[in-house]
């Protein structure tokens, strides 16, 4: 009897470590599935054309509380001061010295005194495509207004953030620590996360995810087994051999990290004004759903829709800049 009781112990024994053994497998291959990279989007490529690049400020830097120095761009007050200030996050792939030049410029002429960050895995910022962990990049975000406010300690600071940038000052703008740092938030066609309706497909062309290294790390974080986060898990569709100045790929802790903490949970938080540009043309999200989609659960987010203007046009064409610049000017010092 016990013989035979010990044998149906290992038995089940030996079945539990094969579908272990099954999972690791599987698991495995998940992860080890290759990043495909998509072809260039010309759209994107093609904004940096017409841009006055000869007012870009230089490249400054402070250290975060890791040690790392991270990049910044200074843009003082161009003419009269407005008496506000703005902090501006750049989209995916960028960094301080893109084409939101053309927009931060045209701030600093309105009398805004602004900065623009290279959030850390882009530009001058940390290592390229990567961070330590999620949550490093709000971390980096109270560190970098503590260094703002060294020479700035009143001034009305507006949060201005651009696609994925504007993304990820969302879940800035829901965070209780940072929800007294900023007055307002600017969201530019944000990319509201996976799961809105206002994306398109892939994000029109432009990124690539790696779905089943995606999940398979997703898994192992639900078994407590936190690794691999470093991976590439997100494809950009940059002109090739650009990799000198845009990131073409994104860890998995850096997807995860540069993005909201999902549109319904962070905007149920946010606690002060905040306003939403799109273009009508937007070729990566359907603009016209932001009002529908985000007016649903924050019915006193203001969304605006700008005629003929698409993703990459909203920070570079003069319609666009000039009604993004003076509504920041104008109303960011705590007026919705």
């Amino acid at each position: 009897m016990a013989i035979r009781l010990l044998r149906g112990v290992l038995n089940g024994l030996k079945w539990a470590l094969c579908a272990v053994g099954g999972v690791a497998l599987i698991l495995a291959a998940m992860i080890a599935t290759p990043l495909q990279r998509p072809p260039e989007m010309r759209s994107v490529s093609d904004s940096s054309k017409g841009i006055d690049w000869s007012t870009l400020p230089p490249l400054e830097r402070f250290q975060a509380r890791d040690g790392t120095w991270l990049g910044f761009r200074h843009y003082a007050p161009n003419g009269p001061a407005s008496g506000r200030g703005a902090i501006f996050i750049h989209g995916s792939s960028g960094s301080s010295g893109t084409v939101n030049h053309a927009l931060t410029h045209a701030m600093s002429a309105r009398g805004v005194e602004t900065w623009a960050l290279d959030i850390r895995g882009h530009g001058g910022s940390g290592t390229r495509g990567d961070i330590g962990y999620v949550g490093q990049l709000e971390d980096d975000l109270v560190d970098f207004v503590a260094e703002v406010r060294k020479t700035a300690p009143d001034l009305p600071l507006t949060l201005v953030g651009h696609s994925a940038g504007a993304g990820f000052s969302l879940r800035v703008a829901a965070t209780p620590i940072m929800q007294d740092m900023f007055v307002r938030t600017v969201l530019l066609a944000p990319y509201l996360g996976y799961d809105a309706p206002t994306n398109r497909p892939n994000s029109g062309g432009w990124a690539s995810a790696d779905i089943p290294r995606f999940l398979g790390l997703a898994a192992l974080r639900k078994l407590g087994i936190d690794c691999c986060a470093q991976l590439p898990v997100l494809a950009l569709a940059v002109r090739p051999n650009m990799e000198k100045i845009l990131v073409s790929t994104y860890s998995d802790r850096l997807m995860r990290n540069y993005a909201t903490r999902g549109y319904r949970l962070d905007l149920a938080a946010v606690t002060h004004p905040m306003t939403i540009f799109g273009g009508a043309e937007d070729e990566m999200m359907i603009s016209d759903k932001y009002a529908e989609t985000v007016q649903a659960i924050k019915p006193s987010v203001d969304v605006k829709l700008l005629d003929g203007i698409n993703h990459m046009g909203i920070v570079t064409t003069p319609k666009a800049v000039d009604a993004i610049a003076e509504d920041v000017a104008t109303r960011g010092a705590g007026q919705s």
